[in-house]
């Protein structure tokens, strides 16, 4: 009976041992540290898109350049309004002039590059902005006003691009816009051609 009694004893003295503890949970500690990490990583943010200057406006003339700098032309696109409607910085950059040049209120808008060197300019606005002024799309520069309007008696925003000493057409800074007003007046209707009509013909 020793070698039985033996035995027993040992089950007992296993069943009544503490049991070892299972792993503890990971405590919020790492987590706010992997997360601080994350954070702290750099992260791409995407430059804004560029923004229509003027809400619901269409353009009513567009950029038509000289042939020589000094000549007459269009140096730029007129965008038809009405008084009051807040004109909005295209792209982001710093106000380089505010106030009035000729009669008629003026903000001249640096962009930020790169490329460098591109200005872009609101006639006619009262401003609301003021020279050194930093804006982004969609800002408003001023409100649209009807003194000094290329479209006179309408109210019409002058809006133009500048790139170093030469005129660009502004709509060039947009992916893509509202429609454009073409006059149709003369402007032949295509016709289908005949069964023996040839290209180049």
């Amino acid at each position: 009976m020793l070698i039985p009694l033996t035995a027993l004893l040992c089950l007992l003295a296993l069943a009544a041992a503490p049991r070892a503890a299972p792993p503890a949970a990971p405590t919020a500690a790492p987590l706010a540290v992997r997360a601080a990490g994350l954070a702290a990583a750099p992260v791409a943010v995407p430059a804004a898109e560029p923004v229509w200057p003027l809400a619901g406006g269409s353009v009513v003339r567009e950029f038509a350049p000289p042939a020589v700098r000094w000549a007459p032309g269009h140096r730029g696109v007129d965008v038809l309004g009405r008084p009051g409607l807040p004109v909005r910085s295209v792209a982001g950059g710093r106000v380089v002039f505010a106030g009035v040049l000729a009669g008629r209120g003026v903000v001249s808008v640096a962009l930020d590059g790169p490329p460098a060197g591109h200005r872009v300019t609101y006639e006619p606005l009262a401003p609301a902005v003021a020279e050194g002024d930093r804006v982004r799309p969609g800002d408003v520069l001023g409100t649209l006003a009807a003194e000094g309007s290329h479209c006179a008696p309408r109210a019409c925003l002058h809006w133009g691009l500048r790139v170093g000493p030469a005129y660009e057409d502004p709509l060039s800074l947009l992916a893509s816009g509202p429609s454009v007003l073409l006059p149709v007046t003369g402007v032949p209707v295509p016709t289908r051609p005949g069964p023996g009509d040839r290209p180049g013909r």
